[in-house]
C-alpha cells in the first residue's frame, strides 16, 4: 500500500467535493465517486495503473448511469417566463434578418422582437418564420413550414 497514492486520492476526492459544493451543478460528483473508488483500490494495495483505471471506469459509469436520472435536480430552479410562450409560434419578419450585419426583427403576438436566423442564412422581410429559442433578448428563428393564420 502506497501512502503517497492514498494521500493523492484523498486530496483529489476533497477537491472534487469542494468543487461540487461550490457549483451545486453535478459537475464533479462523478469524479468524487471515482476518486473514492480509487482510494479504496489503493487501500487494498492495487497498483497505480489499476487505481487510475478504477477512477476512470467508476467516474464514467456514475455519469452514464446516474446523470439521466438526476439531471432534473440541476434544472429544477429554471422558471419559464412569458417570453417563452413565443417559442414555436409563427412570426412575420418585419426587418430583413442578417446575422452578419446584426439586423433583423419579427412580429409575434403584437410585439416586435430582435431576431437572428437559426441557420445563419438571411431571411427576407415579409417571410414567415418559426420562433425556435431565445438567446438574451433575441428571438432565434427558422423559416416556417406552415402559413400564418389570421
Amino acid at each position: 500500500m502506497s501512502i503517497s497514492a492514498i494521500v493523492i486520492w484523498l486530496i483529489l476526492a476533497a477537491g472534487f467535493l469542494v468543487v461540487e459544493l461550490i457549483t451545486v451543478a453535478m459537475v464533479s460528483v462523478w469524479f468524487l465517486a471515482g476518486a473514492l473508488a480509487a482510494l479504496a483500490a489503493a487501500l487494498l494495495g492495487a497498483a497505480l495503473w489499476l487505481q487510475i483505471v478504477v477512477f476512470l471506469v467508476v467516474s464514467a459509469l456514475c455519469f452514464w448511469l446516474l446523470y439521466p436520472r438526476l439531471k432534473h435536480l440541476v434544472t429544477r430552479g429554471r422558471q419559464a417566463t412569458n417570453a417563452d410562450m413565443v417559442i414555436g409560434k409563427t412570426c412575420r419578419v418585419t426587418q430583413r434578418i442578417d446575422n452578419i450585419a446584426s439586423t433583423g426583427a419579427v412580429s409575434v403576438g403584437g410585439k416586435t422582437w430582435s431576431a437572428r436566423s437559426e441557420s445563419g442564412e438571411p431571411i427576407e422581410e415579409g417571410a414567415l418564420v418559426t420562433a425556435r429559442s431565445i438567446q438574451g433578448v433575441k428571438l432565434i428563428v427558422a423559416p416556417a413550414k406552415q402559413t400564418l393564420s389570421v
